[in-house]
């Protein structure tokens, strides 16, 4: 408790700025190229033993073994069989903020078994490989194991491990899959159709329209609701339609990032786009994300390029319209069919186009915008600075006089030897600043942000119906029935999911901030948290730290069973905590 408010001393010190997200060889795989100080030592102790306890019945390694694709060789790749070609990304990921649309659920929803879908499946349920590992999801009893699956099957066949040694943040990548249904159920044009039809989407807000003809790009958005008269006129005039926030009206969109965000510890976002047949709509440009295009249907020629300069690589923000001349040759080029899945870094160039006569819909996952060292260092040093020269008289201590006869550019092929030991002062006043660095205050800060990214967590059914919302309480008979049911110090107990809450000291207080109220539509509702009394923090750093494994309410590190009782009761009635067995 004392290490929680450690770190909100030293967040109150600064400001933290905050966050701004092989051509097919028959196989199905082408890759291209400060320790705080704490209090209440015997209770935590005592908690450690138990999570000890717990921890050596814990799951199996999730690591898979290694890849069988090797990266190929830089430049530009020739066409796939069949004569056809490729191009890049047609389509822009716009900041999150700009997002805004349909309200939350009152509930998480249940990840859909066999005969589940979303709101915006296309084709029947469970026919396709997505229901199928949807339905396989909804039995794993992990929601990090969930996660882990879930990416797996984004990338298969590739072996993850495989993926982020070699291949993250690296080198762009495509999957051939020659299995037109694999993201069948993910989303479809009817989908669009329907989103039209029946809900306010909103031009500029929700849905973009725009053409890229003759090297010009132009967005084509009329004021107002995007009804389908003028959505698909404008889809016939030859402009592409870039939905923005598909998981704000799709359930199964939602349900697919809101399990993949766990894998990556960063925001999941993502966009549609519905391109004619013979358009481009966007120019070409690189991102500020991780990108991975998931072909849903039609076919799409792209053209990926490593980024030009060293400045561009793993860019921090996206980048202006290019010209075709300011491209250089394609490190990949191909035709995506139903199916593939093309990956590439932030900072690679890439620009797409429909030919032949068909269209296309993908979509694109996002994520991993402003998580680097640098945003977490841009964090830590001013608050790092900010305590050296509170604690330590060496950064406190005045600048020589006459420094200004030696030093600055006018100076800088001077041989002055008092130039050299300024120079020596600045690097050892550096490397002492770590010491003083509070990266854990920073980390919980940067936490604390992306549980008010996350989306809402999607539920399976033995989650939903060993928690609050599982219980049978409801109106019978002109009154309600089933009401009463309590937790005691006999009940075991966990984490409803494993990245759903975040334990934080600001000021004199502990707040634990969840995302089981969060929205669907990015930062549409202020964080939530529950204050948690001093006395009921190892308790709650237990059940955080301990998940999946179940810990009996009478367990609970706390000084009596009233705090036991009305900790386990609090996260329980929020929707945090699930039981052992239902509560009757």
């Amino acid at each position: 408790m004392d290490g929680l408010r450690a770190s909100a001393g030293l967040l109150r010190r600064g400001r933290l700025r905050r966050r701004r997200q092989p051509q097919s060889l028959s196989g199905s795989v082408l890759v291209l190229p400060l320790r705080p100080r704490k209090i209440r030592r015997q209770l935590r102790r005592s908690a450690a033993s138990r999570m000890a306890a717990l921890r050596a019945q814990s799951l199996p390694s999730e690591d898979s073994g290694d890849s069988r694709a090797e990266p190929t060789a830089d430049g530009p790749r020739d066409p796939p069989p069949g004569g056809a070609t490729a191009t890049p990304d047609a389509g822009r990921r716009e900041p999150p903020s700009r997002l805004a649309a349909a309200p939350p659920p009152a509930a998480p929803a249940a990840l859909p078994g066999p005969q589940g879908g979303g709101a915006g499946g296309g084709g029947p349920a469970g026919s396709s490989p997505l229901q199928r590992v949807l339905a396989e999801l909804n039995r794993i009893p992990s929601s990090r194991r969930r996660a882990a699956r879930l990416f797996e099957w984004l990338i298969a066949p590739m072996p993850p491990d495989h993926f982020y040694r070699r291949l993250w943040e690296r080198e762009a990548v495509l999957v051939r899959r020659q299995d037109h249904t694999y993201y069948q159920g993910l989303f479809s044009t009817a989908d669009i159709d329907a989103m039209l039809r029946h809900e306010d989407v909103q031009f500029g807000q929700h849905l973009d329209a725009a053409r890229y003809v003759h090297g010009r790009r132009e967005t084509l958005n009329p004021p107002g609701r995007a009804l389908p008269a003028a959505a698909w006129a404008l889809y016939q005039a030859g402009c592409s339609l870039r939905l923005l926030c598909p998981q704000a009206f799709s359930v199964t969109v939602w349900q697919f990032l809101s399990v993949l965000q766990e894998q990556f510890g960063s925001m999941a976002g993502s966009n549609v786009y519905l391109t004619p047949p013979n358009s481009q709509g966007f120019a070409p440009h690189y991102d500020d994300i991780e990108a991975f295009v998931l072909q849903l249907e039609g076919r799409k020629l792209w053209r990926v390029y490593r980024p030009r300069v060293p400045a561009e690589e793993l860019a921090l923000t996206s980048s202006p319209n290019f010209t075709q001349d300011d491209l250089g040759e394609p490190v990949l080029q191909t035709v995506l069919e139903p199916g593939d899945l093309l990956y590439f870094p932030r900072g690679f160039i890439h620009q797409a186009q429909c030919q032949d006569g068909v269209h296309s819909l993908h979509l694109t996952l996002s994520t991993y915008q402003r998580n680097t060292w640098g945003d977490f260092l841009e964090a830590v040093l001013p608050l790092a600075l900010q305590a050296a020269m509170e604690e330590n008289v060496e950064f406190r201590r005045g600048l020589p006089r006459d420094f200004m006869d030696y030093m600055g550019a006018q100076h800088s092929d001077s041989k002055d030897p008092r130039r050299t030991a300024f120079m020596e002062k600045v690097r050892v006043l550096v490397a002492r600043l770590g010491h003083f660095a509070p990266v854990d205050a920073v980390a919980d800060q940067r936490a604390k942000d992306f549980i008010h990214d996350s989306l809402p967590p999607v539920l399976t059914d033995r989650e939903r119906a060993l928690s609050v919302y599982g219980l049978p309480i409801r109106w019978e008979a002109g009154e309600p029935v089933n009401v009463g049911a309590q937790l005691t110090t006999e009940t075991e107990v966990h984490m409803l999911q494993d990245g759903i809450a975040r334990l934080l000291g600001e000021g004199d207080h502990l707040f634990l901030y969840y995302t089981v109220e969060n929205s669907r539509v990015y930062h549409l509702e202020e964080p939530k948290c529950l204050e948690i009394l001093p006395q009921q923090a190892d308790a709650m750093e237990l059940l955080l730290r301990s998940y999946p494994e179940f810990v009996r309410v009478g367990d609970l590190p706390c000084d009596s069973v009233e705090d036991q009782l009305s900790l386990a009761t609090m996260l329980y009635d929020k929707g945090l905590l699930l039981t052992k067995m239902p509560l009757t």
